[in-house]
C-alpha cells in the first residue's frame, strides 16, 4: 500500500512539473517576485497531493517568529519535503544550490527561472564572494534566501558539518537569520521512493540579529539551536 501511495504521488509530480515549467516560461516578462509566486504554486499543489496520496501532513511551532522583512533561513536538510514546504510557509524565497541542479531536464529549467543562487562549491572563496553579491541582490529585491548549512541531505540522527556560507552571507549583508528544524526525514527519507504517513514537525526559531556577532559565532549559534531542537523531534 505504501508503494502504491508513493507511486501515485510520483505520477502527480511527473505530470504537473511540465505544466508549471510552461507557466514559468510564460511568466518570464513578469516581476521576479510575481514569477516566483506563480512557480511556487507547484510546491503548494504537491504538498496537497502529498497529503491526499501519502497522508503526510505537518504542524508548525513558531509561526510568530517569522519576521516581516526579507531574511535568511538556515535550516536542517533531511528531505525534498522542506524545499516544497518552505514555499508555502515563508514569504517568497530563493535557494542557494549547487549549479548542477539547473542542468536537470524540465525540473532544472523551471528551477533556473525562480532566481536561485547557483554556486560552484569547488570555487572556494570566490563562491563566497558570489554568494554575497547575488544574495544581497536578491534580498534587495524583496526575496528571502534559503540555505541548508550542511550542504546536503542528512538522515535522521545524522549530523553534518555546518558550512559557513549562510552565516557569511548574513554577517556580510547585515541580514537577520531565521533558524529552522524539522523531522521530515522520518517520513520522506533521503533518496527514498517510499513515503510514510505521519505528521512532520517543523520548529521556527526567533530571528537572530546581526548586532555585534561574528560569522563563526553566528554559525555555531545556529548549529546549536537547530541540533538542540532536532533532539526534541525524534519520532
Amino acid at each position: 500500500m505504501l508503494f502504491l501511495r508513493s507511486l501515485l504521488f510520483f505520477v502527480g509530480q511527473v505530470l504537473t512539473a511540465p505544466i508549471f515549467t510552461l507557466i514559468a516560461l510564460l511568466a518570464l516578462p513578469l516581476n521576479p517576485i510575481t514569477r516566483n509566486d506563480l512557480i511556487s504554486g507547484w510546491a503548494r499543489s504537491m504538498l496537497w497531493w502529498l497529503k491526499i496520496t501519502c497522508n503526510i501532513r505537518h504542524e508548525i511551532t513558531g509561526l510568530e517568529n517569522i519576521p516581516n522583512s526579507p531574511s535568511i533561513i538556515l535550516a536542517k536538510h533531511q528531505s525534498a519535503w522542506e524545499t516544497l514546504a518552505f514555499q508555502a510557509i515563508f514569504p517568497t524565497q530563493v535557494y542557494v544550490l549547487k549549479r548542477e541542479l539547473l542542468m536537470i531536464p524540465i525540473f532544472g529549467w523551471g528551477l533556473a527561472m525562480s532566481s536561485p543562487i547557483a554556486i560552484d562549491r569547488s570555487a572556494g572563496r570566490e563562491a563566497l564572494k558570489k554568494l554575497v553579491a547575488n544574495g544581497k541582490a536578491r534580498l534587495d529585491k524583496g526575496f528571502w534566501v534559503v540555505i541548508f548549512p550542511e550542504g546536503t541531505r542528512k538522515a535522521p540522527g545524522e549530523r553534518g558539518k555546518y558550512h559557513i556560507g549562510g552565516a557569511w552571507l548574513a554577517t556580510h549583508t547585515q541580514t537577520q537569520v531565521v533558524p529552522v528544524a524539522h523531522n521530515a526525514g522520518e517520513y520522506w527519507a533521503k533518496n527514498s521512493f517510499i513515503k510514510k504517513p505521519g505528521i512532520i514537525q517543523i520548529h521556527i526559531g526567533k530571528p537572530i540579529q546581526m548586532v555585534g556577532i561574528k560569522t563563526d559565532a553566528l554559525n555555531h549559534q545556529v548549529e546549536h539551536w537547530i541540533e538542540t531542537e532536532m533532539a526534541t523531534l525524534s519520532v
